[in-house]
């Protein structure tokens, strides 16, 4: 049997690997950022992340660690402030959004002489990544999905009614909480595939594509999944034949197929 080209290259594997794991885990948090109406929080933790990289690289220690440390740290910071001020949620998102990039860029900057990759991470580069980045995907992709697993039930009461969830007892801040530090994974394990700039979009747009056809839960699951992995395969496809930056192309064609549901959908309304 002949294996097509594209998959003879070690790198391509490598690709292809991580962006079937991502795939399926920014998916069911995406749903989840969807139905919450989260939609802003992924933009603000993800613009987070490259202060977070910053950070890494002006104390020398490793940026994914950095990312995933000033990340966690912001999500605690934007839902305790959301819970015990009168701002409205989306408030403390782009102040934090803002003092990050901008914490970024002054560090940066103060790093004269030291080259910093930083196309590489604003827009990603899924077709760099290597066997240790694979194996921490995965780890973190799996933190994720078991402490999904495990407030699921919580998780699903306090997004379609709060009121009755508080009056059940169930502790709504500290599931936004965990909930919170779960999309800054997320949008971490992301970088690499789309980059800081364009991470929200693997998040938000392929629940947001299906939102209109799933008559289910289950149903929206899995036909998220099967649009962010159409996506993801058929973008390193046209990144590898056009020779055009993989992330761009995994956009562009996660954003194509979300107007064309909306087209179809509209139509049938």
């Amino acid at each position: 049997m002949m294996i097509p080209e594209i998959f003879r290259y070690a790198f391509m594997q490598r690709a292809f690997t991580a962006g079937i794991i991502i795939a399926v885990v920014s998916s069911i948090i995406g749903i989840f950022v969807i139905l919450k109406g989260l939609s802003f929080a992924g933009v603000g933790i993800g613009h987070a992340a490259f202060g977070g990289v910053a950070i890494g690289y002006f104390l020398g220690i490793n940026t994914t660690f950095s990312a995933i440390v000033f990340c966690l740290l912001v999500a605690i910071i934007i839902v305790y402030i959301q819970h015990n001020d009168k701002l409205k949620g989306d408030v403390p998102i782009g102040i934090l959004f803002a003092f990050s990039m901008g914490l970024g860029a002054v560090l940066i900057s103060l790093m004269r002489g030291y080259n910093v990759d930083l196309f590489g991470y604003l827009f990603g580069n899924i077709l760099s990544v290597t066997y240790p980045d694979i194996i921490n995907i995965s780890i973190l992709s799996f933190i994720v999905i078991v402490a999904l697993f495990v407030i699921f039930k919580q998780l699903y009461y306090t997004t379609f009614d709060r009121q009755m969830a508080k009056v059940a007892g169930i502790n709504i801040m500290i599931i936004d909480i965990i909930f919170m530090m779960l999309i800054a994974l997320t949008i971490v394990i992301s970088i690499k595939v789309v980059g800081i700039i364009l991470v929200s979009a693997l998040l938000v747009t392929p629940a947001a594509t299906i939102m209109p056809w799933a008559k289910n839960f289950k149903q929206l699951v899995i036909m998220t999944i099967t649009v962010s992995l159409i996506s993801i395969i058929a973008g390193l496809f046209l990144s590898y034949y056009l020779n055009i930056p993989s992330g761009g192309a995994i956009v562009l064609l996660t954003t194509l197929l979300f107007f064309v549901s909306f087209g179809f959908s509209y139509k049938r309304k």
